[in-house]
């Protein structure tokens, strides 16, 4: 399998994985997600630790979601979703810019530039 293939599946399984675990997270807790989210943050534990680190990485997605679409208006609402959704945004658009740049990966992270 080459590392493009690889990546492409490590990519459908993240998603996957992720849609149904939020699933049950879902039926289990219902939708109460940014509460949890900020008590733990502001609880200054280990699983607020690592939620504000997640946050860090969400926050960076997004920037570069939209610096490398050139902060047009459709990049910076897609950089928005990506912030909330995580991987089960960034992973299929990851998918998405592989395939449209033929898995040219410098053009995947930096665009037209």
């Amino acid at each position: 399998m080459s590392n493009n293939n690889l990546f492409k599946t490590l990519l459908i399984v993240q998603t996957i994985g992720l849609l149904a675990y939020t699933f049950f997270a879902f039926q289990t807790e219902g939708a109460d997600l940014f509460s949890v989210f900020t008590n733990n943050v502001l609880s200054l534990n280990w699983s607020g630790q690592f939620n504000l680190d997640f946050l860090c990485y969400l926050t960076l997605s997004g920037f570069w979601i939209m610096w490398r679409n050139k902060f047009t208006i459709k990049s910076v609402l897609l950089g928005l979703v990506a912030m909330v959704l995580g991987i089960v945004m960034f992973a299929p658009y990851l998918l998405w810019l592989t395939n449209k740049e033929n898995g040219d990966i410098k053009r995947v992270l930096i665009g037209d530039r």
